[in-house]
Order: C-alpha cells, then sequence, then structure tokens
C-alpha cells in the first residue's frame, strides 16, 4: 500500500503530487488550488519571486513537465510519473458537476480561445452561458481582478479552470483562492483545452504519453515556441544544484560548466536535454 508520503516529491522546494490524473482530481473534489507547472515557467524559480509563492501556496503541484521528471528521475534514481495537464483535464471532465448548470465556470486567454473552446465542452455535453466563461485582461507584476472576483462570488461554481500561460496562471489561481468568498475547486491546466478543441494543435494522446507535446508545438509554430523550450534548458542546472531545495537567492547563478559536466558524468545523464511542454 503506497503511504502518502510516498505520492509526494519535494522537488525545487516545491511539493509535487506523484499519483496519477484520477488521484489528483479526487484530491482536489475538496475545492483549492491545482497548478501543473511546465519546464519553460519552472526555470523561473530562482528569480521569479511571485511564481515561487503561487507554486508553493498551491493545494496540489502535479508533474506537468516530462523534462523535469526525467531529470529527477536521473539525478534521484528515481520513477516518479509524469501526469501532464492534458491527461489532468481528460480525467477533471469526467465529473458529473461539469455537465449541471452552473458547475464550471472557465477563464480564457482570447476571445477566440473562448469560442473554440466553448464550442468543444459543448460538443462533450458541457454547455457554457455566457456569464461563465471570462476572457482575462493582461495581468501585470501584481494581479487585481475585482470585476472577476464579483463574477465568480455572484455564481459560486463548483470549479473553476483557468487556460491561460504559465507563470500568470499560478499567479491568478492563488489569488482568486485567496480573495473569494466561496471555496470553488480552482485547476490551472494552461493549454490543455487548447490542444483539445482546435485552439493550438491537436496533440495525439500517445504524443502526450510518449513526452512529444513540445515537439508537436514547435512544429506547429517554431517561431513563437522553440526559443521558449530552448531556454527551458536552465531547469537542468537549477535542478543540479538545488535538487529538493528552494533555490537559495532569487539571483542564483546558474551551475558552472565543471557542475554541470560532473553532475552529467555521475549521474549518467545525456548532455542533450529533451524539453517538455
Amino acid at each position: 500500500m503506497v503511504t502518502v508520503s510516498a505520492q509526494f516529491r519535494q522537488i525545487l522546494g516545491i511539493r509535487f503530487f506523484v499519483g496519477d490524473a484520477d488521484e489528483a482530481v479526487a484530491r482536489m473534489s475538496s475545492g483549492g488550488l491545482l497548478v501543473v507547472p511546465a519546464a519553460p515557467a519552472l526555470k523561473n524559480l530562482a528569480h521569479d519571486s511571485a511564481y515561487r509563492e503561487a507554486l508553493q501556496g498551491a493545494d496540489l503541484v502535479i508533474t506537468d513537465s516530462a523534462f523535469m521528471v526525467m531529470i529527477w528521475n536521473r539525478l534521484k534514481r528515481d520513477s516518479i510519473r509524469r501526469v501532464s495537464g492534458l491527461k489532468y483535464l481528460s480525467s477533471l471532465l469526467k465529473q458529473p458537476d461539469f455537465y449541471q448548470p452552473g458547475g464550471s465556470f472557465w477563464i480564457m486567454a482570447s476571445e477566440a480561445s473562448a469560442r473554440r473552446n466553448s464550442a468543444w465542452l459543448l460538443r462533450r455535453g458541457i454547455e457554457l452561458a455566457p456569464s461563465e466563461c471570462y476572457v482575462a485582461p493582461l495581468y501585470g507584476e501584481t494581479i487585481s481582478d475585482p470585476a472577476l472576483l464579483k463574477l465568480i462570488d455572484e455564481r459560486r461554481p463548483r470549479h473553476i479552470v483557468v487556460t491561460l500561460g504559465g507563470g500568470t496562471q499560478e499567479r491568478l489561481g492563488l489569488y482568486l483562492r485567496s480573495e473569494l468568498n466561496c471555496n470553488p475547486s480552482i485547476h490551472c491546466v494552461g493549454a490543455a483545452i487548447a490542444f483539445l478543441s482546435g485552439d493550438q494543435v491537436l496533440i495525439p494522446r500517445w504524443a502526450d504519453r510518449m513526452y512529444l507535446g513540445w515537439l508537436f508545438r514547435c512544429l506547429s509554430d517554431p517561431r513563437r515556441y522553440m526559443p521558449r523550450y530552448w531556454d527551458a534548458r536552465k531547469l537542468l542546472s537549477l535542478m543540479i544544484r538545488y535538487g529538493s531545495s528552494l533555490p537559495d537567492t532569487l539571483m542564483s547563478a546558474p551551475a558552472t560548466t565543471v557542475e554541470l559536466a560532473t553532475a552529467l558524468a555521475s549521474k549518467n545523464i545525456s548532455s542533450t536535454p529533451t524539453t517538455s511542454q
């Protein structure tokens, strides 16, 4: 029997849940904040204090980043599993609450995304009223959205699904959990629904299982996604230096070439990493 402690790992100071998607959905049934940090955002932990606060303050953090999972398993001789935002959303949408009027409230990145995602949900039998879909403004360094709080407090949905970009949605989720007068389950799933609705490139389930979602995104829009995933390589240096510990300074320097080479040799990690969404 798996113990409670065995279902979590402390990685870069963040308590990650390493159970499966169905278990994660069950844990979120009583409310709280779930986040699915990906490698391009995780690499900012050392200097983005608001993002760190959001991840540390979440009730459940799942292992969406295949790159992080692969590095961790090699460094620690572990065998944790990846639970992608796509897989989590697929499990979440099996919940009966989503098929009840007023059961969910969705925060979308744009009007176009809202139309496509709402149409896809409708085909699945989830009909959203206009008041249950909110197009988020461009948030700055400090998030404040009284209009959104008012909408949610009036409707009191069972679930709030946030489909914004990494680095923003986690901060918004923490803001909502702190400021709302109700206690919904807040699921920050990023682009997961976009991969299903056609708002972004379709990622087949086999590709998601094989950690290839990043490749599909890069091929669909190289100028947009290739620099993002190339930049995510910095996560390797961060994990080699800190492992399970929170980076000790917001201005932490990356690991040196000697540190990287020594760690790669001792742990037998390939020097050419494959990044994940």
